[in-house]
């Protein structure tokens, strides 16, 4: 219904953008909290100045979660001219905020919640003491020592089709609990880098075209544990199993290390 009633606008944009999630409390708006969609929104609005538009997002994120690619699908009544548009709604959006591309929509069809896309999730961590505060935005300190090769071994068991009920918060009566992961790897971090970062740190890759809520954050809580040796290998495959106990997991990992690295539309 939402996306019918959007329809009554003559063209549309699939805009990609950066941010950084440290202050937003997701995509959706909220009473009382920054969203990233409210921003976005306000911004829109002072760029657009009296030009009627509405826009819609091609998921949620969590609070404090960043994007080094996210999509939004920007509808309205006129053209626009794309450069113009681009250098206007950055010079005006906050500095953790920025349009990468604008793409004139063609296809009447094209439905950015519905379209089928590849998103690829990293989850930046260090271990063993505490980092430098102005890392805390985009890196994750786990103070305790981790097994970072028995974690790489657990990462990997998440690729391919399970079943994820203990990887999802809040599910409804209608969620679909199957999802595939096309892959699932912990590589040593070499993409965020900065002189305030520890020396060495890692990065959680997870490529897939669905995901549940809280999902990657709570796969990262469990390669965590893990890493601590508090749980085994044999855990984690017996989570993924329909036949488990379906009781969701209670290690979620901050929202601050996770970041939305690409969305590819297929």
């Amino acid at each position: 219904m939402l996306y019918l009633s959007l329809m009554k606008y003559k063209h549309s944009y699939l805009v990609s953008i950066q941010y950084l999630g440290f202050r937003f409390h997701g995509w959706q708006k909220q009473k009382n909290v920054m969203s990233l969609h409210e921003m976005i929104d306000k911004t829109l609005g002072f760029v657009l100045s009296d030009i009627d538009f509405k826009t819609l997002g091609s998921g949620r994120t969590d609070s404090k979660v960043s994007a080094n690619k996210y999509c939004f699908q920007l509808f309205l009544h006129e053209l626009i001219d794309n450069v113009d548009f681009i250098d206007a709604f950055n010079s005006n959006a906050p500095s953790d905020l920025k349009i990468l591309s604008l793409e004139l929509v063609s296809d009447d069809s094209f439905n950015i919640i519905q379209s089928t896309k590849v998103k690829e999730y990293h989850y930046y961590f260090s271990y063993g003491t505490k980092n430098h505060p102005f890392a805390a935005s985009l890196l994750v300190g786990f103070e305790d020592d981790l097994d970072i090769e028995l974690m790489k071994q657990g990462a990997l068991l998440f690729e391919g089709t399970h079943h994820f009920q203990k990887y999802c918060t809040e599910p409804t009566k209608e969620t679909n609990f199957k999802r595939k992961i096309l892959s699932c790897i912990i590589d040593e971090n070499t993409i965020l880098t900065a002189n305030f970062f520890p020396k060495k740190s890692y990065v959680l890759k997870v490529k897939g075209k669905g995901f549940l809520r809280y999902q990657i954050r709570l796969m990262m809580g469990v390669l965590v544990e893990l890493g601590k040796h508090h749980i085994t290998l044999s855990y984690i495959q017996e989570s993924l199993r329909e036949t488990n106990d379906a009781k969701p997991l209670r290690t979620i990992a901050p929202g601050s290390g996770l970041q939305l690295y690409d969305v590819i539309f297929e």
